[in-house]
């Protein structure tokens, strides 16, 4: 990926834990210098000072929102300000509601929307100059899930945002074949304390018996591998590949009612209401 003094800029967004800090984690070993953005300053001070430990030559951290509408724009202004150009961008951020849409805080779903999707593309945009400039070096690595490859009842918007990002994404690594690489990361489920955040039910696990939990430090190794290859899409582990190909066979409505029980299963009650998670999946 080039030499360690030339190479370029890292962003990570949601890299204050989970995948998003295993990423910058995989990006400090190659030795790139990193901006590191999330809603936690302290988290992400405290990730800065490890990443340097771990060979970063430089690590930033930015403090703010992705989810307000002009968080992107604050964030490539600050990154402007620190005259730091990004050849490679890793949006990891997002966060998931648990609950039926009809419930659930109009409010919130707009902002899940914003951060899962907009701020996507609104990043994508504003940073490609840059990324295209890095050429071979430089790329976009975006996190989606497995839900991309299902409807997802209780949890609609989510995995829509998700289905969203994937499909771009594939779309994205056609139009820029030959100018920089395009990756879409598609996990299953990775114990970062998503299950709680998102307002799962107590002693409910994550995988409920379905698919097998993958540490986000292994998921973090597979999407870097696959970006460095320059692979377009990576499902890490075998269940999980499995299932995202056997759900394409299944009729549509049949998947929405697997996925309905097992949504029930995680909530308190059908209208439960969930709440944010930095860490995108």
């Amino acid at each position: 990926m080039g030499d360690t003094a030339t190479r370029p800029w890292v962003l990570v967004t949601g890299a204050s834990g989970g995948i998003g800090l295993e990423l910058a984690k995989r990006f400090a070993r190659d030795g790139h210098p990193l901006a590191l953005t999330a809603r936690s300053g302290g988290a992400l001070e405290a990730a800065a000072r490890a990443l340097v430990a771990l060979g970063s030559p430089r690590a930033e951290a930015i403090a703010l929102d992705l989810s307000e509408p002009e968080g992107p724009a604050t964030l490539a202004a600050e990154l402007a300000r620190r005259a730091i150009a990004p050849g490679i961008l890793v949006n990891n951020a997002g966060y998931g509601l648990l609950g039926e849409f009809a419930e659930l805080p109009l409010d919130d779903e707009l902002a899940m929307a914003r951060l899962n999707v907009v701020a996507v593309i609104e990043l994508t945009k504003r940073l490609l100059p840059g990324i295209l400039a890095a050429g071979r070096d430089g790329g976009i690595l975006s996190v989606a899930s497995t839900a991309a490859y299902q409807p997802g009842p209780y949890m609609a918007t989510y995995y829509a945002s998700k289905a969203f990002v994937l499909a771009w994404s594939e779309a994205l690594a056609e139009e820029l074949a030959g100018r920089t690489r395009v990756t879409c990361l598609c996990p299953g489920p990775v114990p970062t304390g998503f299950q709680a955040r998102a307002g799962f039910a107590d002693g409910i696990p994550l995988n409920s018996g379905l698919l097998p939990l993958t540490r986000a430090d292994r998921v973090a190794r597979a999407a870097h591998a696959a970006f460095r290859r320059g692979r377009r899409v990576v499902v890490p582990g075998l269940l999980n590949r499995t299932g995202a190909v056997a759900v394409r066979a299944l009729p549509r409505a049949a998947a929405a009612k697997i996925v309905a029980r097992l949504q029930r299963q995680r909530a308190d009650r059908p209208a439960s209401r969930g709440a944010t998670k930095e860490a995108g999946r």
